[in-house]
């Protein structure tokens, strides 16, 4: 499934996240949803993972979760590869649901603010999205972590763990006080623009570790010296990361502009100038292949995008 060397130790966390083949949906109905949760608790037996927050949405989701064990692959296989197959059984379809690479941001295990700051992130999804109609809470979104963290113990999932997440929030005990507090917490950021702390979120978008100063120092510590040419491969793919990242950015920020969905611009012509001038823009910006850009654009073969950009030259 992934390309990319992970790091893994003995209490490591993880941000994880992965989109839909071409971006589409994941997820066709509550059903699904369901199952997908319950293949992510299954994986949590098997992989002995524990999870501090996660968030579904159309075609993507956001996992953290915290591997006692060095699991993060393992697991990741099974768990992807299994709900693949429920999907795709269910629905009577075939091939690929997931795309080809998750992406895995390790985040500093000795300092519970980046967790905090990421559960967050991840909570805070919904809003973001704009997923919640007028006059709905950050709770009514029932496919995220957040409604669960807001019941009693015996409630909620025994492998999602609320303990350290509540403490770096300043809330001491897992009670209804507790859990009131941690409410009205999250109602506060949802209405507060600008947040200090959204000035990080661009390193849990495109980085691939996130923490203090000494993170990596402390990790090189717990794993062994990878040799220079996996090394040199482990750079060549988080750089990779990184670059798609930022493309998806690119063409997030031009929808926007035009005021388009996704769908609606893939629905366009496959030469169409609109989809032509955001491929150019993408060529000069990134370093993202032409297969790449046309698969993403639905701008047909290579070649034929290759040709417009030429003519658009002229």
């Amino acid at each position: 499934m992934a390309r990319q060397l992970r790091t893994e130790y003995e209490g490591a966390i993880y941000h994880v996240m992965n989109r839909g083949d071409r971006r589409e949906a994941i997820f066709l109905d509550d059903i699904d949803r369901r199952r997908f949760l319950q293949t992510l608790g299954e994986t949590c037996e098997r992989a002995d993972w524990q999870v501090h927050a996660y968030c579904l949405m159309g075609n993507h989701f956001h996992l953290v979760l915290e591997t006692p064990k060095p699991t993060l692959v393992a697991g990741m296989k099974w768990f992807l590869g299994t709900y693949t197959q429920r999907f795709n059984v269910r629905h009577q379809m075939r091939g690929h649901l997931f795309a080809g690479r998750y992406r895995s941001l390790l985040v500093d295990e000795g300092d519970d603010f980046y967790l905090r700051v990421v559960c967050d992130y991840v909570h805070l999804n919904p809003i973001r999205a704009r997923m919640l109609e007028e006059g709905k809470s950050l709770e009514d979104y029932l496919w995220s972590s957040f409604p669960e963290y807001l019941k009693p113990e015996g409630k909620r999932a025994g492998w999602l763990r609320v303990d350290r997440l509540l403490g770096e929030h300043g809330i001491a005990a897992d009670n209804a006080r507790g859990r009131r507090e941690f409410r009205d917490t999250m109602a506060l950021r949802c209405g507060q623009e600008g947040h200090a702390e959204e000035k990080l979120w661009p390193e849990i978008r495109r980085g691939w570790r996130f923490g203090a100063e000494d993170f990596i120092e402390r990790v090189a510590e717990k794993i062994p010296t990878p040799d220079v040419k996996s090394l040199g491969s482990h750079i060549r793919d988080v750089h990779q990361d990184t670059m798609e990242e930022k493309s998806r950015s690119l063409i997030g920020a031009y929808l926007s502009k035009l005021r388009m969905g996704e769908n609606e611009f893939r629905g366009l012509k496959k030469g169409h100038p609109l989809k032509v001038k955001l491929a150019a823009r993408l060529r000069r910006e990134t370093t993202m292949t032409m297969a790449w850009i046309a698969r993403e654009l639905n701008a047909g073969s290579p070649q034929t995008l290759w040709r417009a950009l030429w003519l658009e030259k002229m």
